[in-house]
């Protein structure tokens, strides 16, 4: 008896030691989440989003982000590396570029190129004739560690959003893995770069952001908005700042949407100057409660990845008005179409974007 107590009480201090002293990758950073406001008001529960009907991607799965084209042509950037082109319908699939990254954003430029976000290579330009150039991977000599969503404005310039400068998914077993490390870790570290063709120059436009996800330009085009997923929150942000750090407060960045029910992730324009934005998923009750205890968010990277506080499956994406007025919201909380990362509207669909489902999902405006 005292030999099995005896080894009992030696298997618990292994099993305390190796939960309190194991090796993480992060150094969580306390901070004061705020209270989540559930599934109410212009958030209340529906299932708009429910029933979607699909296309097919065969092999392929996470058409994480999607653009219609002046082609006609409809482009999905996909897990593979791959970015497909199909007909708005779906047919006529193939591979226009493999990038031999993960893109997870993308837009067009003027001249007909397709500028990319990729999130293992970089800042990327496509031709019409698939020849890929490397914008820009570093900026003022620091890596670009995960390049995450982007836009083109008229004239010329390109705003992109660097999600971390932490985990760069090169390195980390993926997007969706180095995202978890970078938003359970809340160091902040994302950030808003701009880069000009004229003098082929990145700058940073903005930083101190928990996760920097979609970007969005005003139709001015004087002001960005910003997903920050860490915080659940939308920014806005004076395309003409300059390194500025939103944590320490300037009117050329304010907060839009504040304490939303679920993680932010694409915005993109729609029509009648709407912006759409995805929910990768819920917020966890459990992570919350963790915030200001960065001690037990190290104990959790310790556990069977089947006990961390994952969303749960749930669809759900919303569009608002430049001014913060919510006039769309569109959920599934069967979650048969989860890890809605964005929307792309067109005159005859809603085509709803997502991480890792083999098919593209889609419904009538």
């Amino acid at each position: 008896m005292k030999k099995a107590v005896l080894t009992l009480a030696l298997l618990f201090l292994a099993l305390a030691a190796y939960l309190s002293l194991w090796p993480v990758p992060i150094q969580p950073v306390s901070w004061n989440a705020p209270t989540a406001p559930g599934y109410a008001g212009a958030h209340a529960v529906n299932h708009k989003l429910a029933g979607l009907q699909v296309v097919s991607l065969g092999a392929e799965e996470g058409p994480e982000h999607i653009v219609l084209a002046r082609d006609g042509k409809l482009y999905a950037a996909v897990a593979s590396g791959n970015i497909l082109r199909m007909n708005p319908d779906g047919t006529a699939q193939e591979v226009f570029i493999n990038t031999g990254g993960r893109v997870l954003g993308f837009d067009f430029d003027a001249a007909g190129h397709l500028i990319a976000a990729d999130a293992i290579k970089g800042l990327l330009a496509i031709s019409a004739d698939r020849k890929i150039t490397v914008l820009s991977d570093t900026v003022g000599g620091d890596p670009i560690r995960y390049a995450d969503a982007v836009v083109v404005a008229r004239n010329g310039k390109i705003y992109f959003s660097d999600a971390s400068g932490r985990f760069a998914p090169a390195k980390w077993g993926g997007t969706y893995e180095a995202a978890i490390l970078d938003i359970i870790e809340q160091s902040s570290t994302g950030r808003i770069l701009a880069y000009d063709p004229a003098t082929k120059t990145t700058r940073v436009v903005a930083k101190g952001l928990s996760f920097a996800n979609g970007v969005a330009l005003s139709r001015d085009e004087q002001t960005l908005f910003v997903a920050e997923t860490g915080k659940y929150r939308v920014w806005k942000i004076a395309v003409a700042a300059d390194n500025l750090d939103v944590a320490r407060g300037s009117p050329q960045a304010t907060v839009l949407l504040d304490n939303l029910p679920g993680y932010p992730d694409n915005l993109m324009r729609g029509l009648h100057n709407k912006i759409w934005l995805g929910f990768s998923g819920p917020r966890s009750p459990d992570v919350d409660a963790m915030a200001d205890r960065p001690f037990l968010r190290q104990v959790t990277l310790r556990l069977p990845r089947m006990l961390w506080p994952l969303p749960k499956p749930y669809g759900h994406v919303m569009a608002f008005t430049e001014d913060g007025q919510v006039v769309a919201d569109l959920q599934d909380p069967t979650g048969a179409y989860p890890i809605t990362t964005g929307v792309t509207e067109t005159a005859d669909r809603l085509y709803v974007q997502n991480l890792h489902l083999k098919v593209l999902g889609w419904r009538s405006p």
